[in-house]
């Protein structure tokens, strides 16, 4: 018997260490965020032309916070458009943002004010507004500069 202890404790601690080590394989699933339209925005640009979006539209807090993160794709005449409360300077970020964005800054008045183009996916960089804004519109990068936006343009959306 006292030839066996020093065996069976080696094999217990050999055993646990053992099973200890295994993988944990949890699978996490995220769940597919998908583009949901709730208006539609008409942006006015200064030659007359007129640019037309679904929107999704993000008013509170849980929805300016968390914006177009997780989404793997939209649409190209759609985009989300963020309504705060007061006119101020904003800052919004890429973080778990799949898509690259140009960011729409446009003021109480419903007129644009200034721009972030190209604005990389996951880069948690600040990218502020140049003058104070009421309203955020992303859309997918690039559109900006396709549309011919300017700063000047006026929006409106029901």
């Amino acid at each position: 018997m006292k030839n066996l202890t020093p065996f069976l404790l080696f094999f217990t601690v050999l055993t646990l260490s053992v099973s200890s080590c295994k993988e944990d394989k949890k699978v996490v699933k995220q769940t597919q965020v998908s583009f949901k339209k709730e208006g539609e925005l008409t942006i006015f640009k200064a030659d007359s032309t007129t640019v037309n979006l679904d929107i999704e539209i993000a008013n509170s807090e849980y929805e300016t916070q968390t914006g177009l993160m997780y989404r793997d794709a939209m649409e190209t005449n759609q985009g989300m458009l963020f309504i705060f409360p007061d006119e101020t300077q904003r800052y919004f970020y890429m973080k778990n943002t799949k898509i690259a964005l140009d960011i729409i800054y446009i003021s109480g008045n419903k007129t644009i004010v200034s721009f972030q183009k190209n604005a990389k996916p996951f880069d948690e960089s600040a990218l502020p507004s140049t003058f104070p804004a009421k309203y955020v519109l992303e859309v997918n990068a690039g559109l900006s500069d396709a549309w011919s936006l300017r700063i000047g343009d006026r929006i409106q959306f029901k």
